[in-house]
């Protein structure tokens, strides 16, 4: 972590019952030890990330639940670092969609962790320290049939972390925005029962959520400003066009 943290960084990370959020909760205490941790997830962390990270707190929220979201923070306290991973995926056509579950969709992976941001960001400004983790995804970069809401959420938090980086960077407070193709977790296991399978979806790579978790806090250590991964997708990140018209024309189509 940055050496202008303090030796015992109070960190907060979202969605830690999740693969992606236990494995970065992980990684973080095995480079910072005496890190304090908050873990925010709408169930019980696993039993097994339970006892290695005993020591940590345990918040059981549900982020869909927005109005909930000041009392939390009004618990938790004042954070060094913040990991947004908390996410929900569900794959229908857009006519489809019933508006409360667009809503509840879009409330997890959009306006319940630019909520979290604004707040603890607001807190590191004034100290003059901090880092904030906001997973996102290749979704919210290139348009994947089924994935309207998911798309238009990711898309939104990874628009608003790219210019908190520029604008927060410079007063000491390093934004990572992190943009995962598939990574093996209950969330991909669950996407994937609701696409039809194609030819490039079974052809793509599929990440771990322990590899990711290592690149994100390299780059958070290092001041970089995104991860791309597996790295196959930095050709989808960069020629959007071509990415975007593949995955229209060869990508999956949702069961519903």
């Amino acid at each position: 972590m940055s050496a202008r943290l303090p030796a015992r960084p109070h960190v907060m990370v979202t969605g830690s019952s999740g693969a992606i959020g236990g494995a970065l909760a992980l990684e973080l205490v095995a480079r910072r030890p005496g890190a304090r941790l908050t873990l925010v997830d709408k169930v019980a962390p696993p039993a097994e990330l339970a006892r290695e990270l005993a020591s940590a707190r345990v918040e059981i929220v549900d982020l869909g639940d927005v109005a909930a979201l000041p009392a939390l923070l009004e618990r938790v306290g004042p954070c060094d670092g913040l990991i947004n991973a908390a996410g929900c995926m569900e794959v229908r056509r857009f006519e489809r969609f019933e508006w409360d579950a667009a809503w509840q969709l879009l409330a997890v992976d959009l306006i319940a962790p630019l909520r979290l941001f604004h707040e603890a960001s607001t807190g590191m400004l004034a100290r003059g320290s901090g880092f904030v983790v906001n997973v996102t995804s290749m979704a919210g970069r290139v348009p994947i049939r089924g994935c309207a809401f998911y798309g238009a959420a990711k898309a939104g938090l990874s628009m608003a972390s790219e210019i908190a980086h520029a604008e927060l960077g410079p007063r000491g407070v390093h934004v990572v925005t992190v943009y995962p193709g598939p990574v093996a977790s209950a969330l991909e296991r669950g996407a994937r029962a609701q696409l039809r399978q194609s030819l490039l979806a079974r052809a793509i790579p599929m990440g771990r959520a322990r590899a990711l978790s290592r690149r994100v806090l390299d780059a958070v250590e290092a001041g970089e400003p995104r991860v791309v991964y597996p790295s196959l997708y930095r050709v989808g990140f960069s020629a959007v066009g071509l990415a975007s018209r593949v995955a229209l024309r060869l990508g999956p189509e949702p069961v519903a």
